[in-house]
């Protein structure tokens, strides 16, 4: 039976009661990478189980040089796209004994840098980002210094990344390939007078996606003049206010492309102040296919994302050992054509 006591039972404690020095009990239960006799092994164990000691966390990090932890860094944790991806980073981690740690960051590139830099000190075994890389390469100098000071004491980093793939632990989603895929099938149904909700230009997945779809409805045969692409926020309440900025100026566009989801749901609302029915009056499209879709109406015209596979995807080469790493094939959308882009 554990012992009753009124103040909790230290390391020493257990050192004690199995006669063995500090410094070998701290090596069985705080996970050190040096290894104790069996027999030694063995008698800590058995001491600390009958104590009824409570392994620290902190101290297994020390030990270890590293924590059983995955500091995953994301963007807005209410936008569905990224919570999609926490859910499958979480069940990957979880398959392995392991937990995840959950930031959020702005699009501020200092931003970032700074939560790596408070993440190093708790030691997570990876650093998986999530966050919408910046176009602007010098912008992320910063991150470059702390996510090297990370990898040079043991850690691992992995990237869900744009169109370019940096290296053999960035998840590379073909954002540009399903943007262009969803323009020509568009033209397909009979749209002509296309607006674009853009977004933060300043990050890739908008920028890919956005560049993607005027190309897909070139090569269709459609032009996209410059001024019907719009940058915005990326967001639902960024989808309705560009929307509504673009539909006054344009009032004859008949399909409106946002890069994401969320920012389509707030371009159908717009299009309701207006006056207009979506799907009915102008197309609506975006990208993600996120989860609260199914609520939607009219269903939204997409390109489907398998955001949990993503996460987990971006787990497992956090985690990979470097011989088992191969520069993985993109992950590809799907088209769900529905009823926010009938045929014209």
């Amino acid at each position: 039976m554990p012992q009753e006591s009124r103040t909790p039972v230290t390391l020493s404690d257990v050192a004690a009661h199995a006669g063995v020095s500090l410094a070998t009990a701290s090596r069985v239960l705080n996970g050190s990478t040096r290894r104790v006799r069996a027999p030694l092994h063995e008698k800590v164990v058995a001491s600390a189980r009958a104590l009824g000691y409570v392994v620290d966390a902190q101290a297994q990090a020390v030990a270890r040089g590293t924590s059983s932890t995955i500091a995953l860094v994301v963007g807005d944790i209410a936008d569905p796209y990224f919570s999609g991806l926490a859910a499958g980073a979480i069940a990957a981690a979880r398959a392995r004994g392991m937990t995840v740690t959950l930031s959020t960051v702005t699009a501020d590139p200092r931003d970032e840098a700074e939560v790596v830099a408070a993440l190093r000190s708790q030691r997570p075994r990876a650093v998986v980002l999530a966050r919408s890389r910046h176009v602007d390469p010098d912008a992320g100098a910063g991150l470059a210094v702390e996510l090297d000071a990370f990898r040079a004491r043991g850690g691992s980093v992995s990237v869900v990344g744009g169109s370019t793939p940096a290296d053999a632990r960035t998840v590379r989603v073909a954002n540009r390939e399903g943007a262009e895929a969803l323009a020509a099938a568009l033209v397909a149904r009979g749209y002509r007078r296309f607006g674009v909700l853009a977004g933060d230009q300043s990050l890739a997945t908008p920028r890919d996606r956005a560049a993607g779809f005027v190309t897909g409805a070139e090569r269709a045969g459609v032009r996209i003049a410059p001024e019907l692409v719009v940058p915005g926020e990326f967001s639902r309440d960024g989808g309705h206010d560009s929307a509504l900025e673009l539909l006054r100026r344009h009032p004859d566009l008949d399909c409106v492309f946002a890069v994401t989801d969320v920012m389509a749901v707030g371009a159908m609302a717009a299009l309701r102040d207006l006056g207009r029915d979506p799907g009915a009056d102008v197309g609506v499209a975006g990208f993600d296919d996120i989860a609260m879709l199914a609520d939607v109406r009219p269903s939204l015209t997409t390109v489907s994302l398998p955001l949990a596979t993503i996460g987990e995807r971006a787990v497992e080469l956090a985690l990979a050992l470097e011989e088992e790493l191969e520069t993985p094939e993109p992950v590809e959308g799907e088209l769900r054509l529905r009823d926010s882009t009938p045929a014209r």
